[in-house]
């Protein structure tokens, strides 16, 4: 297999959707865990993979901003607003009932964790 060149400027200014990057990033997580991958390869895809891993992170960040709330102003019409997010309360989270294996996607929706 012919190693991959470098994408065109155009092709790597467009980010993937969110769905799109992260199983890209769950497939590079599952090519590392396998250990098939040459030294140079391994390497290539762990970059990729934290590129991708911040990319959705800043994607879940800036849809955390915009939640809002339904909530009744003054004159009982419906309106909106924005939600305020309680850090202590996500902090203290219980962890998931259940392991889950390195590289699989948690059930609430957040990123799988990187094997290194």
């Amino acid at each position: 297999m012919a190693a991959k060149k470098n994408v065109p400027a155009a092709e790597a200014a467009e980010a993937p959707n969110f769905e799109k990057a992260l199983e890209r990033l769950e497939t590079i997580v599952e090519e590392l865990e396998g250990g098939a991958l040459s030294l140079e390869d391994s390497i290539a895809r762990y970059e990729e993979g934290v590129k991708l891993s911040r990319q959705l992170g800043r994607t879940l960040d800036e849809a955390e901003k915009r939640i809002e709330r339904l909530v009744a102003n003054e004159d009982g019409a419906p309106s909106t607003e924005p939600m305020a997010l309680d850090d202590d309360a996500t902090a203290t989270a219980a962890p998931a009932a259940t392991p889950r294996r390195s590289g699989t996607p948690p059930r609430d929706g957040g990123l799988p964790e990187l094997p290194f």
